[in-house]
């Protein structure tokens, strides 16, 4: 049975099936790509191995046939179709009592940060949730850093918290839905994709918070 990571970026785990979908990997697998990123000044940031693959378009392997599948600060990349598209995908790809972990920035607690801010009269309460939820954009880019940030596709299009998004995953099918955390998923093997550090956002205070880790389940 197929483990498979998506949006692995460099963080890959041996004995899984990495995928990512970045224009910078499209393009340094084509011929001549790894010099055409090097002249737009964003290199070759994935290690050998990585495979492309989009799974807002179709599962990543045959249906039915994934033991488990791991996303980690992926979904919140994607436009709110793409997102539940993936969702269903991943349901689709997984077997009966396949499991799926993933993790987004938690809007919860940045929203509550917000109201605190917002309630001391803070001016910046408002910059800060944009900057914190990475959504916006905080100054006008030249021609190199647009283009390294559309490379790059590090902006969030969409935001969840707990109750959206165990939502969405109820209306792609999944079930034994739940918060998790790091190193409490049955199947050891998790331990090779998942980084401690992704569980966690950082304010510019150094205060961490957090981020909205959920496990679930494709029913027998």
């Amino acid at each position: 049975m197929a483990l498979v990571h998506y949006g692995c970026g460099d963080q890959l785990g041996p004995t899984w099936l990495n995928f990512d979908i970045s224009p910078i990997l499209r393009i340094a697998r084509l011929p001549g790509g790894k010099l055409l990123s090097a002249l737009a000044g964003v290199g070759d940031a994935f290690p050998p191995g990585v495979l492309v693959g989009d799974i807002t378009k179709a599962p990543l392997v045959a249906p039915g046939t994934a033991a488990a599948a791991y996303a980690s600060h992926v979904l919140e990349h994607m436009t709110l179709e793409d997102c539940r598209a993936a969702l269903t995908n991943t349901y689709r790809m997984l077997a009966p009592g396949g499991v799926f972990r993933l993790i987004v920035p938690d809007m919860e607690w940045r929203a509550r940060l917000y109201l605190e801010e917002l309630g001391r009269g803070d001016p910046e309460a408002a910059s800060n949730l944009m900057r914190y939820s990475i959504l916006g954009q905080e100054r006008r880019l030249g021609v190199v850093r647009r283009l390294r940030k559309a490379f790059s596709g590090t902006s969030h299009l969409w935001m969840w918290d707990f109750t959206s998004m165990s939502h969405e995953l109820k209306q792609a099918g999944f079930v034994s839905i739940r918060r998790c955390q790091y190193g409490d998923a049955a199947n050891p093997l998790f331990a090779e994709v998942e980084n401690p550090d992704r569980f966690w956002g950082t304010v510019d205070s150094g205060a961490r918070y957090p981020e909205l880790a959920m496990e679930a389940v494709r029913p027998l």
